[in-house]
């Protein structure tokens, strides 16, 4: 498309798209390229196109479980964990163990919304039965008028 960023809907480039994000690619930074299209124009696609939806939800998923393999990587990695000081003593840099830490913890806290079941804290609520549009409308039948 010459002239500008590509704004119809296409299904190569909307697999394009999810398959990167799977590999664990960021939509802006796919969206960064000048022969893509811009993120507002990928959420248009995602609110017109269904099927694009489902895709792009499981491609999601699939982006959480590359970032745990990532945090597994970052937490085995330690090369510039230390250094030797000038008299020859192995000291810890704690700016590059932070930095790992932050590494870690954005990763963790992104994959347990992009898969909750999975990689949350906190577990799922047990689903009971219950139809809580019903125990609603019981509830406000019994206020006062």
């Amino acid at each position: 498309m010459a002239g500008g960023r590509p704004t119809m809907y296409c299904v190569k480039m909307a697999d394009d798209i999810c398959e990167r994000i799977s590999e664990g690619e960021s939509l802006k930074r796919i969206c960064s390229g000048d022969d893509m299209p811009n993120k507002a124009t990928v959420f248009r696609w995602l609110g017109l196109h269904k099927e694009f939806s489902d895709l792009y939800a499981r491609a999601r998923e699939a982006q959480a479980d590359v970032l745990a393999d990532e945090i597994i990587d970052i937490a085995d990695e330690g090369l510039n964990d230390t250094y030797v000081d000038d008299n020859g003593n192995v000291r810890t840099d704690h700016e590059v163990v932070a930095r790992s830490r932050l590494r870690v913890d954005a990763r963790k806290w992104i994959a347990s919304k992009l898969k909750p079941r999975m990689y949350s804290d906190r577990p799922e609520p047990e689903a009971t039965g219950v139809d809580l549009a019903k125990v609603l409308s019981d509830l406000i039948a019994k206020l006062p008028s």
